[in-house]
């Protein structure tokens, strides 16, 4: 490893060890959970379904009754959400899916199996005890440990709590997070360019980002390369932030602020890691609060805050998974050149004869976000390491570095 670069897993390791895991919860309607994290427990207060039902339209029957050739009049009619009577012996019910199944019956024929008669119905098929029957709890059993604390709430989740009854989501607090961009020549989107001049570009990633995150950004401001401003403005998102991210300014350059301000007035206890694109990242503090110093250019913000940042978001939301898993595939590209520091490269994946082969984007630049764009995840290039074609490399989708 070259000298005085952080391997990535300890870097990792040592920014975890500094999150701290936020105790307070609030109760949201069950319609605004969605990417939200589970502050408790959600036991089955009930079977779940509560009671056999029909998986489709059909008849309800007991299978001992059935005889080819032979009518079964029908009984009774069964709409969902009724509560049936005990079935006639040597009859049949009409119900439909979703409808209770009434005792007495052990069993449902689709309508499409059934001729319908004046005096009853024909069935024209085999029959056999419990199809097309839902069973009770099959489900979700009472008293069984539905969904853990620190589950993030998908739509899936939504439902399954609905399904449960709950009305009211017991969820973390939102991590609050200050986004502060550095540098004199960051315009605003819509203002025109004047020579030297860009646009804020990680602003808005950092946005985007943070809200998939499940977070609430609390301020969001562009910092001049001054170092008392600096200063100043980075105790005052102290003051009402969990985390403060920036970008820029934690280089070695005569304007690179960020990593100054934490060295003399807070502290800075990780700088320099071995990733690429990202090698400037600094983690540190100020008054207290946490601060995540990330890269300037934008390819490299995207990055390092998905494979140092959001780890960290997860550990303090009290996640249950912190670390993506990933999956391998097959390289369908070659790097001749190892680098000492471990590359996540923008690529994608397509599948070849059967086989799931990575792609990547051919500008692997760190300010080059149209690669990002392009790909669908990230494909990582261990350190001292070339690449062959077919080697296997694990691949992370953006979906999972996100979720």
């Amino acid at each position: 490893m070259a000298a005085n670069l952080t391997p990535v897993e300890e870097a990792i390791a040592h920014i975890l060890a500094k999150a701290p895991v936020i105790k307070e919860s609030r109760l949201l309607p069950i319609t605004e959970s969605l990417g939200q994290v589970l502050a408790q427990d959600y036991r089955v207060p009930a079977d779940v379904p509560p009671a056999d039902n029909s998986a489709v339209d059909g008849y309800a029957l007991n299978s001992g009754d059935f005889t080819h050739g032979q009518v079964l009049p029908v009984s009774d009619r069964i709409p969902a959400g009724s509560a049936p009577a005990p079935l006639k012996p040597g009859t049949a019910a009409r119900i439909f899916t979703g409808s209770e199944v009434p005792a007495g019956a052990d069993t449902v024929v689709m309508q499409e199996r059934v001729e319908v008669t004046e005096s009853g119905i024909l069935i024209n098929s085999d029959i056999k005890a419990a199809q097309n029957i839902r069973r009770r709890g099959q489900d979700l059993s009472e008293g069984d440990l539905a969904l853990g604390k620190g589950t993030r709430i998908r739509p899936q989740e939504m439902g399954l709590l609905a399904s449960m009854g709950v009305a009211e989501v017991a969820a973390v607090r939102k991590l609050r997070v200050a986004i502060l961009s550095t540098g004199d020549e960051l315009v605003e989107p819509g203002t025109p360019l004047k020579p030297g001049q860009i646009y804020n570009t990680n602003r808005f990633t950092l946005l985007g980002l943070l809200a998939e995150a499940g977070c609430e950004v609390v301020m969001c401001e562009t910092l001049k390369d001054n170092r008392q401003l600096t200063g100043e403005t980075l105790e005052r998102a102290a003051g009402q932030a969990d985390l403060i991210i920036t970008s820029g300014g934690v280089s070695v350059g005569e304007e690179d602020h960020v990593r100054a301000v934490l060295e003399e007035s807070g502290s800075l206890s990780l700088w320099r890691l071995a990733i690429k694109p990202g090698k400037p990242l600094a983690f540190g503090s100020i008054n207290g609060t946490p601060v995540l110093g990330l890269p300037g250019n934008p390819a490299a913000v995207l990055v390092t805050f998905l494979i140092v940042g959001m780890p960290y978001i997860r550990t303090c939301q009290g996640r249950l998974q912190i670390h993506p898993t990933g999956q391998q595939a097959y390289a369908a590209f070659n790097i001749a050149s190892p680098s000492v520091r471990r590359e996540f490269v923008r690529a994608r994946t397509e599948s070849v004869n059967g086989q799931t082969r990575i792609s990547i984007y051919p500008n692997q630049s760190s300010g080059v976000l149209s690669s990002a764009c392009w790909a669908g995840g990230l494909a990582v290039v261990p350190e001292q390491t070339t690449v062959a074609e077919g080697d296997l490399l694990t691949y992370y989708p953006f979906t999972e570095l996100l979720s």
